[in-house]
């Protein structure tokens, strides 16, 4: 009776130590990242891994090197106000990132003296630091034995291990498989060497499996199905949500804005006045009715389209001049439109409604609740 052979399973301990020969000659250089053999800035690494969420690396450089220029340390972003921090984060999105960005730098500075905890769970009790985070900084600034895991880290572990499991159902066993291999020194390294492997060697498509340190381990490469690792569930639809906002120009030429709730969906940042969003449409007597102020509307042809992560946006413009001395909001000249803290939709709106954009990226960029 004939047997299948099968490969003996990774060996953690080596396969540890041939990734970090390869990251030791491979290694990206990224503007936070300390030159081989000099200490992490945990301040340095906090702030990328926070930006670095739901955002590519080619946008997070800039926005990075920016940062740093006008708070080179968690003290000065803490003193910061809050809308200085917002304004500078437009176009990264997700903005609660920041809110909880600036709130972490608060309680960093005040209850901590200025120094980031260095265990993943004194890191877990800060703003915004969720179990990733806490990994990712403990490991890279620290050197502790944690395991991070983000997405190129879910697709190296998933082709390594041969793990079938569709996303985000197989998050726990690539959790746990992705800690079997962290070493017990250089775990930073390590972190930042799978980092690296699932960036530039073992890609979502095209994977280069032939220059991958781990190709003889990988067992996905060994049933000639890398390409298809890992496997996710199917997208559920996105729904279509449905408003209006309302472009109120006084008698100066001035425009209404206002400032969002604090919390919730593009929480603390500024917005052209617009009703709720909502799955049916809006009637135009729904619309002037929930007007921010009294004024001749008339609505402009066509809709603003976003995409946020959860829900897609139609959004009609209503235009006005008002005679109207006070409102609920803030009245704005349309110079001084792109020194307010505006999300990527309301830029859109804001160019759709004044024919002129407003700094507006060009790239789609989605929002986060």
């Amino acid at each position: 009776m004939s047997r299948t052979t099968q490969k003996a399973s990774p060996k953690p301990p080596a396969l540890a130590a041939t990734l970090l020969q390869w990251y030791d000659r491979h290694r990206r250089v990224l503007p936070w990242r300390a030159l081989p053999g000099k200490r992490m800035d945990p301040y340095r690494v906090w702030l990328s891994e926070i930006m670095l969420q739901q955002t590519t690396v080619a946008t997070v450089g800039p926005y990075f090197t920016r940062f740093l220029e006008r708070w080179p340390d968690v003290k000065a972003l803490a003193a910061a106000p809050l809308d200085d921090v917002l304004h500078a984060w437009q176009g990264l999105g997700y903005y609660a990132r920041a809110r909880n960005l600036h709130a972490c730098a608060r309680v960093v500075a005040t209850e901590h003296g200025g120094k980031f905890p260095d265990t993943e769970e004194g890191l877990l009790t800060l703003p915004g630091i969720g179990a990733y985070t806490a990994a990712a900084v403990a490991a890279i600034a620290f050197d502790r034995k944690a395991a991070p895991v983000d997405g190129n880290i879910e697709r190296v572990v998933a082709r390594l291990f041969l793990v079938r499991t569709p996303l985000p159902a197989a998050k726990p066993e690539l959790r746990r498989l992705a800690a079997s291999l962290v070493p017990e020194t250089r775990a930073g390294d390590f972190a930042q060497a799978a980092m690296d492997l699932g960036a530039t060697i073992c890609t979502p498509k095209k994977p280069k499996c032939v220059l991958c340190p781990w190709r003889e381990a990988c067992r996905a490469r060994q049933e000639g199905v890398a390409e298809t690792l890992p496997a996710r569930m199917p997208k559920k639809t996105k729904p279509t949500r449905r408003g209006v906002a309302f472009w109120a120009v006084r008698g100066d030429g001035a425009v209404l804005l206002r400032r969002r709730p604090e919390s919730g969906l593009l929480g603390g940042m500024m917005e052209v006045p617009s009703t709720e969003w909502r799955g049916e449409p809006w009637s135009d007597a729904e619309a002037r009715e929930a007007a921010p102020v009294a004024a001749r509307w008339r609505a402009l042809t066509g809709v603003v389209l976003h995409s946020f992560t959860h829900f897609d946006l139609e959004l009609r413009i209503l235009v006005g001049k008002t005679a109207a001395r006070t409102a609920t909001g803030k009245w704005v000249q349309p110079q001084a439109l792109g020194g307010e803290a505006l999300p990527t939709v309301m830029k859109k709106v804001i160019a759709f409604a004044s024919g002129a954009p407003v700094g507006a990226p060009s790239r789609k960029v989605r929002e986060e609740e």
